[in-house]
Order: structure tokens, then sequence, then C-alpha cells
């Protein structure tokens, strides 16, 4: 039998409030210190509800295995963020997905895996990727599988370009696992398919650089993989990891890229027009690059010399904003029963909005990487166009104001039971690694708040604001002790990502039943938790499936937090 949409009513909150979500983007919990940028930014409307009613502020985990990633290593972002807040459930994402792809064989059955196999006939498949049993970026085991299986699937020539690790690994690893990764191909020959090593280079070095810091790092890649051009060639991976080691001071993550060539110096493996491509990192944040100098027509970070005409696709789609790739082997989770199709299917008119940047994870994340309304009639999703053509450093106040105002017309308006926005400042300008400016634009994220805060308290309504995940609360690389790093001048290394931090989770408003609070049982809580205890605030039981709601209502009344203590 269906599980029935209803939703029971809740015994102690009442229906009727409107009830307003403020997700704050990259905005965790870390101790004081000159790097924590909302901790220096000022930031009194935060601060007031943290220091208000502490039965009403906590912290919740927004990282790792609460978000459904594979391990508590494993940093947040703003699309596992969004599907945790929305979904109320806690769904496999990245690694643990591709597991369960290649497992079940339903990779090969995929869309973006029959997109590349048109290639297979005339065309090479090319995998590139970190080569390690690191878990954190891939997975050599993954990708043996995947040489299995494609071989399996029609590719007869296939050529992997490998970047060694010894950053998740030990360094020197590499050398096994090459060893382990040349017997797989000497096998693949034997059945007869043409499986070889054509390139490699040391992570750091070679291709997988991140949040467009260096693009000579992806050049590097380029030349190599693509061009079959690099100052050191070799017959064979093997020799060219151990030679290339035996330099003084060299280790794997910064091994100078190779080209393995055949007798007569001809690279074996250079990308070509008709070939296939894999990118088969299943974490985003290193990939994103060379997937934008893979795929995009107009491109000028660097000369690419050759713009080969190729099928492309990621282990998974690394951007969910950009939707880069566009094609890739394993789709996000398939999330059901979110919060916002049951809610809708009770009645609540729900009003989302964000600028461009992050409207997708306040619509399409939040409702389980679904695109469109549950209900038109009792939804209206707002875009803000983001600034475009600017550095996020050098506005950083971004549409914060904008939002804002807009959430506050929306409650204002008494047309909705739900107003949910995405304030992206934390996020974005964190991103830069310009502290002035994210600084600037965590100010900016409290005083959109503030707004929001005070048409709720003018409607009599409910509040919660809370975060998806880390990053404006630490600005800098630190060492194993938690030091900020040093460059040679003296500089503090900025840290551009997210976080592993956990993220506050504020609840309050004139509408918040009076002996509301949060409960002392759930410590591990995270933001899986927080879409139960919307639909309590909303005056509903959610549904027995859920992750556990976050509040009670306690039986004696006691004050609650008035106006005059939030301004």
């Amino acid at each position: 039998m269906a599980m029935p949409w209803k939703l029971a009513d809740h015994p102690r909150m009442g229906k009727g409030k409107v009830v307003g979500v403020v997700v704050l983007d990259g905005w965790g919990e870390a101790p004081p210190d000159p790097f924590n940028c909302i901790h220096v930014a000022d930031t009194p409307t935060m601060d007031a509800l943290k220091k208000g009613a502490p039965e009403r502020w906590r912290l919740i985990k927004a990282h790792g295995t609460a978000v459904g990633l594979p391990t508590d290593d494993d940093m947040g972002n703003s699309e596992v963020g969004h599907n945790a807040l929305g979904a109320g459930q806690i769904y496999a994402q990245g690694a643990k997905l591709v597991d369960l792809a290649l497992a079940s064989g339903k990779i090969y059955e995929g869309e973006g895996f029959k997109y590349i196999q048109q290639s297979f006939e005339t065309g090479t498949l090319h995998l590139i990727g970190l080569l390690s049993d690191g878990g954190v970026h891939s997975r050599i085991d993954q990708l043996q599988l995947l040489l299995k299986g494609a071989s399996e699937h029609g590719a007869k020539r296939i050529r992997v370009h490998i970047l060694t690790d010894g950053r998740d690994v030990l360094d020197g690893s590499s050398v096994a696992f090459v060893e382990a990764l040349e017997n797989d191909l000497a096998k693949l020959r034997e059945k007869g398919v043409d499986a070889r090593v054509a390139s490699g280079g040391g992570r750091m070095y070679v291709t997988m650089d991140r949040y467009e810091n260096d693009w000579q790092v992806v050049k590097r890649g380029w030349d190599a993989q693509v061009l079959g051009e690099a100052p050191h060639k070799f017959q064979n991976a093997l020799d060219a990891v151990k030679t290339l080691r035996e330099v003084p001071k060299a280790n794997d993550q910064y091994l100078p890229p190779f080209v393995v060539v055949d007798e007569s110096g001809k690279p074996v493996g250079p990308i070509m027009d008709g070939d296939a491509v894999v990118t088969f990192n299943f974490r985003a944040d290193r990939m994103v690059m060379l997937a934008k100098a893979l795929e995009y027509e107009t491109f000028d970070q660097f000369d690419r010399v050759r713009f080969p005409k190729i099928r492309y696709a990621g282990m998974l789609q690394y951007d969910g904003e950009l939707k880069l790739p566009s094609h890739y082997l394993v789709a996000p989770p398939e999330i059901e029963r979110t919060s916002g199709e049951y809610l809708a299917h009770n009645g609540i008119r729900t009003y989302a909005c964000s600028e461009t940047v992050k409207f997708g994870h306040v619509t399409f994340f939040w409702n389980g990487n679904r695109s469109g309304y549950f209900n038109p009639n009792l939804e209206k999703y707002e875009e803000i166009p983001s600034d475009s053509g600017i550095p996020f450093n050098e506005q950083p106040k971004m549409k914060a104001m904008e939002v804002a105002e807009k959430a506050k017309d929306a409650i204002l308006s008494g047309k909705f039971d739900q107003v949910r926005v995405n304030i992206p400042n934390g996020d974005m300008v964190g991103h830069t690694g310009d502290l002035e400016a994210t600084i600037i634009g965590c100010k900016a994220a409290d005083e959109a708040v503030k707004i929001i805060l005070d048409a709720i308290e003018q409607e009599g309504g409910i509040f919660v604001v809370t975060a998806d995940h880390g990053n404006a609360e630490d600005m800098a690389k630190r060492d194993k002790y938690g030091k900020p790093i040093r460059d040679k001048d003296g500089n503090v290394q900025p840290l551009t990502s997210h976080t592993l931090n956990p993220v506050p989770i504020a609840i309050g408003g004139p509408g918040l039943a009076s002996g509301a609070r949060f409960r002392k049982d759930l410590t591990d809580a995270g933001l899986a938790n927080v879409a139960a205890t919307v639909m309590n605030l909303h005056g509903f039981e959610a549904p027995d499936h859920y992750e556990q709601t976050l509040i009670e209502v306690s039986a004696a009344p006691y004050l609650s937090a008035s106006s005059a203590d939030r301004t």
C-alpha cells in the first residue's frame, strides 16, 4: 500500500503561522579567530540568536555521513546540504553512489555511459583521474571496475591518464598503484583490448587545481593528455613514476607531467576528435576546471591549441549550478517524498527565493534534485539575477538585500505559509579567499537576516535560521596543530574551501509555541533533522521515515524570546 501524503496534526504546535526558513550559505561555527570572518564581521542579528535563548540555538552537522557522504573527512557542499535540508532523510552521495552504480551494473545502462559508448566503435576511451585508494577524490577499485565494465561493453581501445596522489595516501605509494593498474591493463590486452597508460603527473602540479587558483596546473595536464606533449617521455608508466621519483625532493603530489610514447617516440594516447573521455574522480572540487576545458566551446583560461570534438562525461555531475559536465555516468540520488512535496500535499503555500548562484539550491536541490513545482497553485519560486562578469569579492554584498526584501514582501503579503531563502555571501565570497570582502559579505548576510526576522515579528510568524555547510568561519590554511600556514613572505595562505565545521540553527518568532525548545537527546543531529523540525513549526507531525525533529514542546510554558531580545 502506498504511503499516505496526509500529515498528522502536531499535538502541541498550531497551524497558520508563516514560517521563514533562512539558509546562510557557507556559514559554519568555529572558535573566534582573526581568520573567522563571521566572528570578525559585525553580525548583531546572528549574535543575538546565539546569546538570546540558549534552548533555541544549537549546532548541527553539515558534512560527512550526516549528509550521505562516505566519511566524516568529507566536507559538506551546497548540493548535498540542500538535499538533506529539504529531504529530511539521508541519501547516499558521492563515492557511495558510484559504488552502488558499479555493483549493480546500473552505470552501464545510464544516459551518460550510452553517450560515451557511441565513440567506442571508432574512437578511444580516455579515463582521467587520481590513481589511489585514498577515497577522498577517487578510488582505484572503482577505476578497475570501470575498465573491466567498459571493455565488456564495447570499448576496444582504452587510454588511462593517471594523476599520482601522495596527499590522501602515503607518499611513494604511487608505484604500487601503477603496478596494480598495469597488471589490469595487461589482462585486458590479453583479451584483445588495446589498453595502456598514456600520460601522468602529480595531482598538485598536473590537472587537479581547484577554485581557479592556478590554470597552469590544468594546462600542464591538457598538454600531456590532449596534445601528447610533456617535458618527460617514457615507454611505460611504471618507469616514468619510478624515474621521476628519484629526482631530489620529488614526491607523488608534485611529479612533473609525462607522456608514454612508442618505440618511435610517438605519444600512445593523445585525445583526438571522435574519442570519449571520462574523468573518474567522484569528488567535484578538483575536476571542475578540467571539465570546463573539456566541455566549453568558449574557453580562454589558457590556449588549448586543439579543442577535440569528444564525448565527455564525468563520473558524477561536478557542479549543479553550472550543470557541469552536461553528461555524467552516475546520476544524483533519486530522492523521494521530500518535505516540499509533503507540504504541498498538505496545502502549505511556499515562496522560495535566492539569487542565481544559489537559486537551484533553494528549489531544485531542496526538492530532491527535481525541477519545477509540486503544485503551481501553491508555490512561487523567484530568482534574482546574480552579478555576472564581476568577481564576488568585488561586490561582496551580492544580492543579499534584494533577496531579503523579496522575502519580507512575501511574508507580509499573507499569501504564503513558508518563505524560504538562501543568502549566498558566506560561501561565494568565502571561495575567493579575500578576507576583507568576506567580512563585508558576512555583515550583509546578517543584515539580510534582520530584514527577514523583522518581517516575521511583524506578521506574528516563526523563523528558522540555519546554514548548509561551513566556509567563511575559517579562511586560513592550517597545520596539524591548527596554526595558520604562512608563505615565504609571511602571508597567511587563504583557505578557499568548505570546512568540516558544524552549522548553527536557531528558531524563534512570536508565533512559536511558548514551550518549544531544542531537544537535548539528539547530540549527533545534522541537516537532515531540519525538515521534520520545519514540518512541526507548520503544525504537522513529520512522517516516521524522516530523521527526527530537533524540537520538543514542554508543557511548562516560559516567556518566549520577545522582539526586544533580538534587536
